[in-house]
């Protein structure tokens, strides 16, 4: 099994002025089978996905996620990093993981006390960290609710910025612009604009892109990467819908 540096990697691919296409998948049992999971993350490789995310807000822990990691990583050639949505959503056969904080969580678990709990386990089993900022905007859907967050305003530019410059200032390089799986727009462009203005921060937004045309316009606007989960998941033709989104974050067709 090839092991990535993964931050490289995508740096990399930024650097070409392409986007970054992270597939997500969440392993929970309750949700789908390890092989099921298997069977969308080769539709993802095959289709031109960059990454392959593992990860989810309640049951993406213990033996469903280790074995969904080490069968997806033995059969694809792209890296699996992990989306935590807690200290036990941390598996050995993954390549690396966002070292994440909830910056607008209203609980200090959330903020460093999840952290401080998982960088142990994080440095046995030899991932790669990402220091990363986690903003949870309106409507925040499931994450929302158990990462206990003050929703940031989809109006308010200035509060993302000053998030992110402040976490820019204590050494992340990631910062994640959630809206929620399922919601129902991804967070405005112009949040992604000004913060791309007044960071050299690596930008990736997650939930509520739900159309190539929504994913071009966040690449274009500043975003590195952009998590596509549900609407692959859910849709009819998952392989047609991989190739949309593909062809739109890596800039082969203009939306404009």
């Amino acid at each position: 099994m090839i092991k990535y540096n993964v931050e490289k990697y995508i740096n990399e691919i930024k650097e070409t002025k392409k986007g970054v296409f992270m597939g997500v998948i969440d392993p929970d049992p309750m949700k789908q089978t390890p092989e099921k999971s298997l069977d969308l993350a080769k539709k993802l490789y095959e289709g031109g996905a960059d990454l392959v995310l593992l990860g989810g807000s309640i049951g993406a822990q213990g033996a469903a996620l280790d074995k969904t990691a080490k069968l997806i990583k033995e059969n694809i050639d792209i890296p699996v990093h992990l989306f935590p949505g807690n200290t036990g959503t941390v598996t050995k056969y993954a390549d690396s993981i966002y070292f994440m904080s909830l910056l607008n969580s209203s609980n200090p678990y959330w903020v460093m006390g999840a952290p401080l709990l998982g960088a142990p386990v994080i440095k046995r089993y030899g991932l790669e960290p990402i220091p990363t900022a986690y903003l949870v905007f309106e409507p925040g859907q499931t994450v929302g609710w158990v990462g206990e967050s003050r929703l940031l305003p989809r109006t308010k530019p200035d509060l993302a910025v000053v998030y992110s410059m402040a976490a820019e200032f204590m050494g992340m390089r990631f910062v994640i612009l959630e809206s929620g799986s399922g919601a129902p727009e991804p967070v405005p462009s112009e949040i992604v604009a000004a913060i791309k203005k007044y960071t050299d921060l690596n930008i990736v937004v997650a939930g509520g892109v739900k159309t190539p045309r929504q994913a071009f316009k966040l690449i274009k606007s500043g975003a590195t990467g952009i998590h596509i989960g549900t609407k692959i998941e859910d849709a009819k033709d998952p392989e047609k819908k991989i190739k949309e989104f593909e062809e739109a974050i890596h800039q082969k067709k203009s939306y404009w």
